[in-house]
């Protein structure tokens, strides 16, 4: 016979587990970026954050009544590393084109696919050649 402190703690993890799948979806969702078009931004960095669980890029943009900010969400900087990324890739001031998914609306943000920085090389998320992209 097994104690009430090992059926409820047993139960508790069943109901822990069950939970997680919807919570782990949810956080990898790409539903707010529109995934069927390509934007490619020219710009300067602003800031480049190192951080967990995404990488985030800041580029001031020139725009139509002025300069626009855009925050682009990345990878993990472990995901990123093993594509030849460090946190000092990208560095304030540095002249890039960016090639992102837009924002589904009017928002200034997407997520990052790949990055041509000053000296033309092209720093990519993921493998194989960028997609084809349609200027801002």
């Amino acid at each position: 016979m097994t104690s009430l402190a090992t059926r409820l703690g047993s139960g508790v993890l069943w109901l822990g587990l069950a939970a997680a799948p919807p919570a782990v979806l949810a956080h990898h969702s790409y539903a707010m970026f529109d995934m069927s078009q390509t934007l490619t931004l020219q710009g300067t960095i602003r800031d480049f954050q190192w951080t967990n669980p995404h990488s985030w890029i800041w580029i001031d943009v020139a725009g139509a009544k002025g300069p626009e900010q855009w925050g682009i969400e990345g990878m993990s900087p472990n995901y990123l590393a093993r594509r030849g990324w460090t946190k000092h890739t990208l560095k304030p001031g540095d002249k890039v084109s960016v090639l992102i998914h837009p924002l589904k609306g009017a928002e200034h943000g997407g997520s990052f696919l790949s990055v041509t920085l000053a000296d033309g090389s092209v720093m990519r998320q993921s493998g194989g050649p960028p997609p084809a992209s349609s200027a801002p």
